[in-house]
């Protein structure tokens, strides 16, 4: 996991149950939502096919109030980190007796325009929803891109638990990868593949 550069994190290589891990933490934008704040995998060029990572989130001891554990990846990330995909999860409402934040366990963004805080403004809920997940334990993710498709699938489950059919970035686009972190969050990740199809 030495192939990574910060954007607006800080980054540390750590072991976790002798395994080698990545540590990210938000180091800019600390309060913003939705923002460029990931690691980049160094000369990672990206457009359809697959990714798969096993990701851990845990909340800082500063988090505030509204931190959810937020954890996911960045995709298709253009060259100035200024547009990109991603799709994350909010743990902490993944088990939650809350109906409303029970539904709110996954989300998609594309920066910088549609953002969760976009769709929920619109009342548009495509975007997210319910995920069986919490902090502190190991969650796999895979990632299958397909032109402006994405289907997001978790602990090896046969059907995704969000399906995204018009991703908002552009269909032709390509870029890099990266580990997506965000408010209030912690975030580790491991065992990163990735499977081009084109």
């Amino acid at each position: 996991m030495n192939n990574f550069e910060p954007v607006n994190t800080k980054i540390e290589n750590i072991n976790i149950d002798n395994e080698q891990v990545l540590k990210v933490v938000k180091a800019k934008k600390i309060m913003e939502f939705d923002e460029n704040t990931y690691a980049k995998l160094i000369d990672s060029s990206f457009h359809n096919g697959a990714i798969e990572v096993k990701m851990l989130s845990r909340l800082l001891k500063d988090a505030p109030d509204f931190a959810r554990g937020f954890i996911g990846i960045a995709y298709r990330i253009n060259e100035d980190d200024s547009a990109f995909e991603s799709f994350y999860l909010r743990p902490t409402n993944g088990r939650i007796d809350d109906p409303v934040r029970k539904n709110r366990g996954c989300q998609y963004f594309s920066y910088p325009k549609y953002t969760f805080a976009y769709f929920r403004d619109k009342n548009i809920t495509d975007y997210e929803g319910p995920a069986d997940i919490g902090l502190d334990e190991w969650i796999s993710l895979k990632a299958v891109i397909e032109n402006e498709q994405a289907k997001f699938y978790l602990n090896d489950n046969k059907e995704p638990v969000l399906v995204v059919d018009n991703m908002k970035h552009g269909v032709g686009k390509h870029g890099a990868i990266g580990f997506f972190v965000d408010v209030g969050t912690e975030a580790y990740f491991m065992d990163l593949k990735i499977t081009c199809s084109d």
